[in-house]
């Protein structure tokens, strides 16, 4: 049968790699249209690769998601090629975690932060909130992350940008209802990802795991030494620890492959094992 997913088009930020390359590869596989947009040209051409030899049909366009026109001409793009633009996956994103001590270090990369994680999210609902409109139905799906439910220390920029993803989101919804969907998909820890590097301080990490940073960090030691237990790496496992990005990915692809009348209006996505607090 057919899924609703099918022949649908999808533009997704941050589709160089990660999160990003995964959901347009899984879409894609679905049967829907992507269109890819990163500032990481290579990354792009990996990604289409993958999509066009699996017998899918994606584009590309080099997008820098802080500058709004970038995001303008995308849209275009995906119109002019597609005729339409169904889905909106604002994915990019940076995880600059860092004390209000290590400003001197982390202020580019707060202030990068808030350029991708906040301007990148509204430039993408702006660049394409007329079309949907104007099409009478649509579907935006902003990334956020548990580090947007409540403040903690080490996380003060990151955990911003993350609560404003969703005050953005739920105030499109209000807005839009009955036109554009809204999806807000809040990640736990992804350990094995590409947002890991571009963490400030490693230490900062303590505002998720709380309580449970010493048996947090045990695990993880575990883990990459090779020597954790094999229930801790089975995603089959109640002890499952650490949410791989495959498992991530498919619940936004499950938001996405919805009939119109349905919508996923937001998910958290954990595993089962792991002890962070938010």
């Amino acid at each position: 049968m057919d899924q609703p997913i099918k022949n649908r088009v999808i533009v997704v930020t941050g589709a160089g790699g990660g999160f990003g390359q995964l959901i347009s590869q899984k879409c894609a596989a679905l049967g829907a249209r992507i269109v890819c947009a990163d500032i990481n040209e290579e990354g792009l051409d990996q990604t289409i690769t993958n999509i066009t030899e699996a017998g899918g049909q994606g584009i590309s366009q080099r997008t820098d998601v802080t500058s709004y026109s970038d995001l303008q001409a995308l849209a275009a793009k995906a119109v002019n090629e597609f005729g339409a633009i169904d889905v909106m996956v604002n994915n990019a994103g940076t995880m600059p975690l860092a004390f209000y001590s290590d400003h001197a270090q982390a202020m580019a990369a707060w202030t990068r932060c808030i350029d991708i994680n906040i301007k990148g999210v509204l430039h993408g609902i702006a660049a394409v909130h007329d079309q949907m409109i104007s099409q009478g139905r649509g579907h935006v799906v902003n990334i956020s992350s548990i580090y947007g439910n409540f403040p903690v220390v080490g996380a003060a920029v990151y955990g911003a940008s993350k609560a404003a993803v969703n005050f953005l989101s739920e105030s499109l919804r209000v807005e839009a209802q009955g036109k554009i969907k809204v999806t807000i998909v809040r990640p736990t820890g992804v350990p094995m990802t590409g947002l890991v590097g571009t963490i400030v301080n490693q230490e900062a990490i303590v505002g998720i795991t709380g309580q449970n940073a010493e048996v947090t960090g045990a695990r993880y030691a575990e883990i990459l030494a090779g020597q954790a237990p094999p229930e801790v790496l089975d995603k089959d496992s109640i002890a499952y620890f650490g949410l791989d990005a495959d498992s991530l990915t498919d619940q936004v692809v499950h938001a996405i492959n919805q009939p119109w009348g349905v919508s996923i209006a937001e998910v958290t996505v954990r595993a089962s094992g792991e002890r962070y607090v938010l």
